[in-house]
């Protein structure tokens, strides 16, 4: 039965039954909540159940569920995408006894990230009265956003509660020189509290003085949770000593402030997809600019916690990197604020078009 066979008469009011009726309400209540995913989600498992007992044995009433669906799902996917960006930049003014370091923790951002956005300060002294800059703004990596996405680069782990949703983001530390942590996908295999720890083969030969079982504790090197990856050895994990976190300070695995790992452990599921990319260099589209933001190398990270220099070089391969992202907006971008963006490397996301 096709539209035509439908007379403005065969769609009034007066033809359709109380459920029927209830259903058209029910749709005008979901185009009004369509920007409340809750809502939305909850009336359409009352209209489902309606639909499944009225619509079916009345082709009518079918036709009224595809014009109902076109102007339904629109809004609902459109409201399924991730935003572009996360968090907002925000200051501080120092006080006594202040250093970047606790701060850092204080603020949920780590060491590197922390001094990288400061980096005329001295990280141990900056001194009362300073204007600190937090970088905790975030533009999302380039990955499926679906359960933990690890981006090595900027040392920062994105959480997905729902499949494109807003992500929980945490710092973290990664691998040292000679361990880094590995870039592919894997999945959380099993979740410990209280863990042991046993010690590696180069762990033990690089200190054989140290115990080869470290039971849980407060001198555990694993923290109070462990989340065990699909990659043997690997973890995401708490630790015993939080001025690791924000840094390239492990044997590859990934480590969080104790209290970031709890509510993470709290939250993930086993089997939860875990991707970890390398992204130092990341673009959106927000608000019809683009943004980029620049964090620095492993070896310029390491430079910054030595003499807290910012003297860096622009990213390999930035021209075709800024080009790709501005797609049929080359003209518009503003050349001066990627050179600028690029040398700084503060891992704060500036806007390069004007």
């Amino acid at each position: 039965m096709g539209p035509e066979s439908l007379g403005p008469e065969s769609l009034g009011p007066e033809s359709l039954g109380p459920e029927s009726l209830g259903i058209v309400w029910l749709t005008e209540k979901i185009r009004m909540a369509a920007c409340y995913k809750t809502v939305a989600n909850h009336y359409l498992v009352i209209l489902y159940s309606s639909l499944e007992r009225v619509v079916m044995p009345n082709m009518k009433r079918f036709f009224l569920l595809a014009t109902f669906s076109t102007s339904l799902l629109w809004p609902l996917a459109a409201m399924a995408a991730s935003p572009p960006l996360v968090g907002e930049v925000a200051t501080y003014r120092t006080q006594v006894d202040d250093s970047l370091l606790e701060l850092a923790r204080k603020y949920d951002v780590g060491y590197v990230e922390m001094i990288a956005a400061n980096p005329v300060l001295d990280p141990w002294v900056p001194g009362v009265g300073k204007t600190i800059l937090l970088p905790t703004s975030h533009l999302l990596p380039q990955a499926p956003h679906e359960g933990i996405v690890i981006n090595i680069a900027e040392m920062r782990l994105y959480y997905f509660p729902v499949k494109d949703g807003v992500p929980e983001t945490y710092p973290i530390g990664i691998g040292e020189a000679g361990s880094e942590t590995p870039a592919g996908e894997t999945r959380v295999a099993r979740k410990e509290p209280n863990p042991t720890w046993y010690r590696t083969k180069s762990e033990m030969a690089a200190k054989p003085w140290a115990p080869k079982i470290v039971p849980p504790g407060p001198d555990n090197p694993l923290g109070a949770y462990a989340l065990h990856l699909g990659w043997p050895s690997y973890l995401i994990h708490g630790t015993d000593d939080w001025r690791g976190v924000g840094r390239r300070d492990s044997r590859g695995c990934i480590r969080m402030y104790p209290e970031d790992i709890e509510r993470l452990f709290n939250e993930v599921k086993v089997g939860t997809k875990v991707t970890m990319v390398n992204q130092p260099v990341k673009f959106a589209w927000i608000d019809g600019r683009l943004y980029m933001e620049v964090h620095p190398t492993p070896q310029q990270a390491d430079q910054l916690e030595m003499d807290n220099t910012d003297q860096f070089e622009d990213p390999a391969g930035l021209s075709r990197m800024v080009l790709a992202a501005a797609k049929d907006s080359p003209q518009a971008l503003d050349w001066v604020a990627i050179r600028r963006a690029a040398m700084d490397r503060n891992g704060v996301p500036v806007a390069i078009t004007q």
